[in-house]
């Protein structure tokens, strides 16, 4: 297995506006997809988490078009060299180096730069201040 590419920090910075579009993007595509499931819900008179994401996707065109548009916008991120981890929160990983070890350089949506690492294992709640960045706290 070939290893990851790492990317500086530099280089994760000049990914950061268009990742800040395309992470936007995603999150209001996938609020309008849950108002859609939502919708059907009513419609049906039942719970939304009873609405199976294959009856969405059959009974609902507009549903279809959104999982399409979002399938592009996760592409386009993933093209990036990132690693998408959770829409909700917009958080995205770059695979990185802090101090000789590989670990994942952390950028969180509305973050002007990445400015945390955590390991891999640790994930987001392991998130530290970069070597050299004053600690910030975000809105998460």
């Amino acid at each position: 297995m070939k290893p990851p590419r790492l990317f500086t920090v530099a280089e994760v910075n000049a990914r950061v506006p268009r990742l800040q579009l395309l992470v936007e993007r995603l999150q209001r595509g996938a609020l309008a997809l849950e108002d859609e499931r939502l919708s059907l819900a009513r419609e049906r008179a039942v719970d939304a988490d009873d609405i199976e994401t294959e009856d969405l996707l059959r009974e609902r065109s507009v549903a279809r078009a959104l999982v399409e548009e979002l399938d592009v916008v996760v592409e386009e991120i993933e093209d990036t060299g990132a690693q998408l981890k959770d829409v909700r929160l917009g958080l995205v990983d770059f695979p990185g180096e802090v101090g000789g070890e590989v670990v994942c350089l952390c950028w969180q949506f509305g973050e002007p730069e990445v400015a945390f690492w955590h390991r891999e294992d640790d994930g987001f709640a392991g998130r530290q201040p970069l070597p050299g960045t004053a600690p910030q706290r975000w809105l998460q």
